[in-house]
């Protein structure tokens, strides 16, 4: 089996580093374009086109794949399970509650979905240049709960290109993802689930376990970890997984 481990915003495919480190499986990284990778000619950098782009992926890979997604990544992967067109032998996805049907996105989500107050904000981030300043990607990550090392590293790959696919991919989700794709979310995906809740995450919700349901999927949470529980304690992540994985052969 193999294990592809597909980030969030504003995110590269290292955030997985050291979690795929302590897995006992083959897996990839994805790196969604845009963000530390070229954009394909014509890619407008919406959530349907990320869709998209992830199943073609997913298509050049040998299987069975076991889907993992974090923030906007889990809401593309979930999507992904959804649709059915990739075969998946298990997904598994965090921030499920936002695409519950009532899910109204953070006020930092609502300021990059808002013309010129998105720009504005991408000018001030990109003009901090010093890491240690909390208006500075780094800065921001930081304050967000990113571990220190991580959030430098991050701000590190915060670029013009990258910002710019932020305010078009959450442009591209108004007033939520539910709007757009919750008529295909109501049905369960055949390849079984699971739903992550870290209970410290301000990004999520109970919601996310009415969304566990409603596909179907097994729901756990992570006691006392946050939004990048993958950093904060990647032995933990990686046995959660790996139980889920080997329940699957039971």
């Amino acid at each position: 089996m193999t294990a592809v481990f597909v980030h969030g915003v504003p995110e590269t495919s290292d955030l997985w580093d050291r979690l795929r480190a302590r897995l006992g499986t083959d897996s990839v990284a994805l790196r969604l374009p845009g963000f530390g990778a070229p954009l394909p000619d014509g890619f407008r950098s919406t959530m349907d086109e990320y869709v998209e782009w992830i199943e073609r992926e997913l298509r050049t890979l040998d299987g069975p794949i076991d889907l993992v997604g974090h923030d906007w990544g889990a809401l593309l992967a979930a999507r992904v399970a959804t649709r059915c067109r990739v075969p998946l032998r298990s997904w598994a996805v965090d921030v499920a509650g936002i695409l519950h049907p009532d899910y109204v996105w953070h006020d930092l989500a609502r300021l990059w979905q808002t013309p010129d107050a998105g720009e504005e904000w991408v000018t001030s981030t990109l003009g901090a240049t010093d890491p240690r300043s909390p208006l500075s990607a780094a800065g921001q990550l930081r304050a967000a709960g990113v571990p220190e090392g991580d959030a430098l590293a991050m701000g590190d790959h915060f670029d013009q290109a990258m910002a710019s696919c932020v305010l078009d991919l959450y442009r591209s989700a108004t007033p939520n993802p539910y709007a757009h794709w919750g008529a295909e979310l109501t049905f369960a995906p055949k390849a079984p689930g699971l739903v992550l809740h870290p209970t410290l995450d301000p990004f999520d919700d109970a919601g996310s376990a009415v969304v566990a349901g409603t596909l179907g999927a097994r729901y756990e949470s992570l006691e006392g970890l946050g939004h990048w529980w993958m950093l904060q304690d990647p032995a933990k992540a990686a046995t959660v997984l790996e139980k889920f994985w080997a329940d699957l052969d039971a």
